[in-house]
């Protein structure tokens, strides 16, 4: 099944625990948390405090993606009930296999992202490890870009790789998704399609949830 992560980046702090239960109203079926340290990417968004702030308030489990170096470091301040996925980029890990299994000492599913000019070629050796591969189809580091249509291919082909080996890790794309192309990334094999100001930045959050699920269930 087809699922969506909307992007907490792109929600109205003041009244976050109101969008988040608006999504979770919608039907979504994660909340995905942007970290970034304006290191490893052009800006800082929010660290562990702001994700555990909304324990409690929903049974939504997060989606966290760490745009950060030296992840190791931080990955512990991740750890809820609620937490599903830590995903880390394999730019900002020097030693990725290290990472990836101590994401998963912690009882949670490990990811790996790859940012838009990062060849697939750079998980041959830890792909059979992973719960989930992020497809960046924008450069991290700031929400409401436009979608780079070169990772549709890159979609395919790891879709394509996960089917000849016989894997099970799951797809998930970030940047740039809406209600005109999800389809198109759902087609091309994501399973998991993070959007923030398509849903965020919308007159009726709920609503918007609802569309994106019919539209990414459809096919």
């Amino acid at each position: 099944m087809k699922k969506l992560a909307p992007s907490i980046l792109s929600a109205d702090f003041s009244k976050l625990a109101e969008e988040v239960a608006q999504i979770e109203a919608g039907g979504a079926d994660y909340i995905h948390v942007d970290v970034m340290d304006g290191h490893f990417v052009p800006n800082i968004s929010f660290g562990a405090a702001v994700m555990k702030s909304l324990l409690g308030k929903t049974n939504l489990p997060f989606d966290v993606h760490l745009m950060i170096e030296n992840p190791d470091d931080y990955l512990e301040d991740f750890m809820t009930d609620n937490t599903a996925f830590i995903t880390v980029h394999q730019e900002a890990c020097v030693h990725l296999n290290r990472t990836v299994q101590h994401i998963k000492s912690l009882g949670v599913k490990a990811g790996v992202s790859l940012n838009p000019a990062t060849s697939l070629s750079v998980l041959d050796y830890i792909i059979e490890d992973l719960d989930m591969v992020l497809i960046m189809s924008v450069n991290p580091g700031f929400g409401g870009q436009k979608f780079i249509p070169s990772a549709l291919e890159k979609i395919r082909e790891l879709s394509e790789v996960r089917r000849a080996e016989g894997l099970d890790f799951e797809i998930e794309v970030d940047g740039g998704a809406n209600l005109d192309n999800v389809q198109e990334l759902a087609s091309a094999g994501t399973d998991i399609i993070v959007a923030g100001s398509a849903v965020f930045k919308t007159p009726d959050i709920t609503e918007t949830t609802k569309q994106f699920i019919s539209k990414i269930r459809s096919i």
